[in-house]
């Protein structure tokens, strides 16, 4: 597997001995997480250096996981899938533990507003700065009809996340108001997410509004993303 060359973060050295022994951890959820709210019922929160010493764990995910390369049909072609991936199933072990007690402690903190666990975890590798998803919303499952809540960890190389409203209802433009980057065009949100950043999109996000990590030119590191969702929300 060839990535790019990663270039660690002097803000996210390990120190003690962490979650398993390399100094890994977690940093707390309430009174840290910063909501915007996108209107419509939905709305984003962010938290960055969410996992302190979130190298070691990335380390583990290029060098242990094994990564998938798939193709799609596009129009009438088949093609590449731009980045690589995993799927892991709820009873499937994660291969950090740090994962397993991030999606423990996401479970807890969103009890009263998701009312069901996080389960699955969903992993996508992107090499290097030609790797990337276009727009879209995870609407394949239960999210196409109900409010749900995706919670997305990012280790390596920071790279944007962008948001933007489906149709453009003027009223979504307030949580770039509120203190999210602001992106192309006047309502895309734009969140620089890699070094443990966490971001979780809930309410109605993934039915009125889509998201995207788009290519770049400039010379960037691998970046791993790691997305916990309930059961039957892909």
């Amino acid at each position: 597997m060839t990535v790019g060359a990663y270039q660690p973060s002097m803000l996210d050295l390990a120190t003690g001995d962490g979650i398993a022994g390399d100094g890994a951890t977690l940093g707390p959820l309430g009174g840290a997480l910063r909501r915007h709210e996108l209107g419509s019922g939905a709305w984003v929160d962010h938290l960055p250096g969410w996992v302190n010493g979130s190298d070691a764990v990335l380390r583990v995910l290029l060098d242990e996981v094994d990564w998938q390369a798939e193709r799609r049909r596009m129009y009438d072609d088949v093609v590449d899938v731009p980045r690589l991936l995993r799927w892991y199933a709820g009873g499937e072990r994660l291969p950090h533990p740090v994962l397993t007690a991030a999606r423990q402690d996401l479970t807890r903190h969103y009890a009263a507003e998701l009312g069901e666990p996080f389960v699955t975890a969903g992993m996508c590798l992107y090499r290097d700065g030609r790797d990337s998803v276009a727009w879209h919303g995870d609407t394949i499952g239960r999210s196409a009809t109900e409010d749900t809540i995706v919670a997305i960890v990012s280790f390596g190389s920071p790279r944007p996340l962008l948001l933007r409203p489906r149709g453009g209802t003027p009223d979504r433009d307030r949580a770039g108001r509120e203190g999210a980057g602001r992106g192309a065009g006047s309502s895309t949100l734009r969140f620089p997410l890699g070094h443990g950043d966490l971001v979780v999109m809930g309410g109605s996000c993934q039915r009125t509004w889509e998201h995207a990590i788009p290519k770049t030119s400039r010379p960037v590191g691998p970046r791993v993303s790691v997305q916990f969702r309930p059961t039957g929300v892909a």
